[in-house]
């Protein structure tokens, strides 16, 4: 990405929220950040984080057929055990995608510098890039700057981290929560960046959330996966699923609360409960800061014959360009959702479909509603955060999506994106 789509894009969203929040220090997690100028003139680009020995990590990565070197690395070591200290390194406005045996090496350069700058295995380090796709990654600018992050490294820096990772994003974002696992408290914070080309496929973009919770690494896995399928992967900008996505959730250790072994046990399911809070959090501020986005919408579907139907059908009003047009002019064009719903390849019927912009009924039994008016759904449309509720009426099957609109706004930014 270019200075000029720097500066196109420095309107925080409407959407965003007021302000970052407060994250807790994670214990055994440190953070800097640095100017590299891997493509960013002025402002941090990459990002550097150092976890304790005994750091258990896991990961859920894109699915895409060109997966950057990057992804393709990280799926290769996130397996890798926890004796030694593990590092993740990011870095922002170039992709390091569709980059060939370069770019391989490219990621071995970062991997290598910081594992001896930390001392650690380059087995455990984790490298990510986020940015245009197709350009050589600049190594060398990173490695430049790898003494600078290891001095600078501090447990209160997720912030600076935060920011030092976005791209098209009008705001950092972060969340945090804490939760008690057998009367000691555990405390996780997570960062993401993502604002375009974000479209559920695992993940959406990248997200990094670190606990001190101590959580075996398997255990972790199955933890991450199950939120990420009803979080960073129920959302949706424009339908297209980047090159990089990545979410890796670190486990320090370092609470003093017992070991989580079973997802299924009570601490088990706490943590996971909290985790997936994050999680939802985060993947709602990337919704939040959809590249032009006025509107927040809540796709809730129910009455599917199973919830693999209701996804798809989630999924196709989510993703219609029909559907996120008409909401950006605030048009209340429910014909468009009946669209949606007989293209999605779910099974549906026609006579028992209901649709509803928020509290009130618009379409039932195959019909207009008789207590609905043109005018109601108009004035709802002029909400900034809005619902599309479908029933389907054919069993007990539910999914949830959140997407936003599609405006003038996101094809000027993405027409000048390399300009």
């Amino acid at each position: 990405m270019a200075d000029a789509k720097v500066k196109a894009s420095a309107a925080v969203s409407p959407l965003a929220p007021g302000t970052f929040p407060d994250l807790p220090v994670i214990a055994g997690a440190r953070f800097a950040v640095a100017q590299a100028g891997v493509r960013y003139k002025g402002r941090t680009d990459v990002m550097l984080c150092a976890l304790a020995a005994g750091t258990t990590v896991a990961g859920v990565f894109t699915r895409s057929a060109t997966r950057a070197a990057p992804v393709l690395d990280c799926e290769a070591k996130i397996g890798s055990t926890a004796a030694d200290g593990a590092a993740i390194v990011v870095n922002s406005g170039n992709a390091n995608a569709f980059t060939g045996a370069t770019g391989v090496a490219a990621v071995s350069r970062v991997a290598e510098a910081a594992a001896r700058r930390l001392g650690t295995a380059a087995e455990r380090v984790f490298t990510c890039s986020t940015g245009v796709i197709g350009e050589p990654l600049p190594a060398e600018r990173i490695e430049a700057v790898m003494d600078e992050l290891a001095e600078a490294l501090d447990e209160a820096s997720l912030g600076e981290a935060a920011r030092a990772i976005m791209t098209t994003d009008t705001f950092p974002k972060g969340a945090a929560a804490e939760v008690a696992i057998n009367g000691t408290t555990v405390r996780i914070a997570g960062i993401a960046k993502g604002s375009g080309m974000i479209a559920p496929d695992m993940a959406t973009m990248l997200a990094y959330v670190f606990t001190d919770a101590a959580v075996e690494r398997s255990t972790l896995q199955a933890i991450l996966s199950a939120a990420n399928d009803t979080t960073f992967n129920a959302i949706s900008v424009d339908g297209d699923t980047s090159t990089s996505d990545t979410v890796l959730c670190a486990a320090t250790g370092q609470s003093g609360a017992p070991m989580i072994s079973e997802q299924g046990s009570e601490a088990g399911r706490a943590f996971a409960q909290a985790l997936h809070n994050v999680m939802r959090d985060l993947a709602h501020q990337i919704v939040r800061d959809g590249e032009g986005a006025t509107k927040f919408v809540e796709v809730a579907v129910t009455g599917a014959r199973s919830d693999a139907d209701a996804r798809k059908v989630a999924s196709a009003i989510a993703n219609s360009p029909l559907v996120k047009t008409a909401i950006a002019g605030e048009d209340p064009n429910w014909g468009r959702i009946v669209m949606a719903v007989g293209k999605s390849g779910a099974e549906a019927d026609r006579d028992r479909l209901s649709i509803r912009f928020g509290d009130s009924v618009v379409a039932e039994n195959g019909w207009i509603s008789p207590s609905y008016r043109e005018e109601i759904g108009a004035v709802y449309m002029k909400r900034s955060e809005l619902v599309i509720g479908v029933d389907l009426g054919l069993g007990g099957g539910a999914a949830t999506m959140w997407t936003c609109d599609l405006t003038q706004r996101y094809i000027e930014i993405n027409a000048d994106y390399r300009s």
